[in-house]
């Protein structure tokens, strides 16, 4: 077998291991997602993936894996740090100082980790991976990753909202640390040639935690103290961004979302009825007879789920997601926020979320083998 056969075959295997995260990774007719994969990885670095899990392991452990010529462990470890600078696996550092590395999905994972490195080559395939297959697996009602929570102001006493869908209050109990990192998304598009036209703030993907402690190992990113966090946060909802942060009540990070260049509001816009796409516990309700028809709201709001109507606003449901920025610029109070029933409670922290995830794509008698595997130390998805 010629050497371009055996690389074609690694990175086929590969696809195939990818595809059964829990945001699935599937195969096109065109095989772009292999060439996002030769962007990311190298062929001996694809090798050394396919012996990795999805849950963290150190370089001891993924090179009993290894049979076929294993490496010497400090050449392993060296290949693994070149592969997480890459920003193609995960890596992070555990209490007692030991690294530990993952296989990881294209997104939340390795499209957003290429955010100190994007080129637009990889950018232009990512968007047409998208178009061809990914968004199905991105944007599927029991794989939602992130969830939009309502901006300032939007929330009237009444409704009684829960401290996981008040990102301030998340915050202020969140231990830290902070970081923020160019929105990959708006990087992307301005290597179109195609700039956000809600906010011309790039610097604003917030990540907190381990999450941070691992950008930082990285060299991604700058530090935040949380009063900066909020100063963000304050001038992205004044632009009219929605904030989703990560899909669980201790987030790992918080995205600052515009309906022109974020991948996951651009394309749920394109669907039918995207509302069922969101994780959202809120949805803009509007009083026809309260309505001055300024149209401030149409233009406020990311998700195009406002119309006009015989001169009055009209909020469709089924586009709705619940952020609340339409009801910030209501002058005479039109449009208000209304708690949805019954509400979602999210998992309490992003590996609760994950392995629920997980589940849902493998079932239970799958997981129960993956376990299996994991104790025997053989690799898993």
């Amino acid at each position: 077998m010629s050497k371009d056969a055996r690389d074609a075959k690694v990175y086929r295997k590969l696809q195939q291991k990818l595809d059964k995260l829990p945001i699935a990774f599937p195969a096109t007719a065109s095989g772009v997602e292999i060439r996002l994969l030769k962007h990311l990885f190298t062929p001996e670095q694809a090798q050394i993936a396919l012996s990795m899990s999805f849950i963290p392991e150190p370089a001891a452990v993924i090179r009993k894996r290894l049979k076929k010529h294993p490496p010497v462990l400090a050449e392993l470890e060296g290949s693994l740090e070149q592969m997480a600078a890459r920003g193609s696996i995960a890596r992070s550092i555990t209490k007692e100082g030991v690294k530990i590395f993952s296989i990881t999905m294209l997104a939340i994972g390795m499209f957003e980790f290429q955010v100190e490195q994007l080129t637009k080559a990889f950018y232009e395939d990512f968007k047409q991976y998208i178009d061809e297959a990914f968004r199905d697996a991105l944007l599927h009602p029991k794989f939602t990753q992130l969830r939009p929570v309502p901006t300032t102001g939007s929330i009237t006493p009444d409704l009684n909202i829960m401290p996981y869908d008040d990102i301030r209050c998340v915050l202020t109990e969140h231990r830290g640390p902070f970081r923020v990192v160019d929105c990959i998304c708006k990087k992307g598009q301005d290597l179109l040639d195609q700039p956000c036209q809600v906010t011309k703030d790039r610097e604003i993907c917030l990540i907190f935690g381990s999450a941070a402690r691992n950008y930082q190992a990285l060299g991604w990113g700058r530090e935040l103290t949380r009063q900066e966090v909020f100063a963000i946060l304050d001038k992205a909802e004044q632009d009219g961004l929605v904030v989703q942060p990560s899909n669980s009540q201790y987030p790992f990070c918080a995205c600052l979302c515009c309906g022109c260049c974020c991948e996951v509001l651009a394309n749920a816009k394109r669907m039918e009825n995207p509302a069922r796409l969101f994780y959202a516990n809120y949805v803009a309700v509007n009083d026809a007879a309260l309505c001055s028809g300024c149209g401030l709201c149409i233009d406020r709001c990311q998700m195009e789920a406002i119309a006009m109507e015989e001169d009055k606003s009209r909020v469709d449901p089924g586009r709705c997601i619940g952020c609340g920025l339409c009801t910030t610029v209501c002058a005479t109070k039109a449009i208000r926020m209304q708690k949805k029933d019954p509400i979602t409670v999210p998992k309490k922290d992003t590996t609760q979320f994950y392995l629920t995830l997980m589940q849902a794509r493998a079932g239970n008698a799958r997981m129960f083998l993956m376990m299996i595997r994991r104790v025997l130390g053989m690799t898993v998805p």
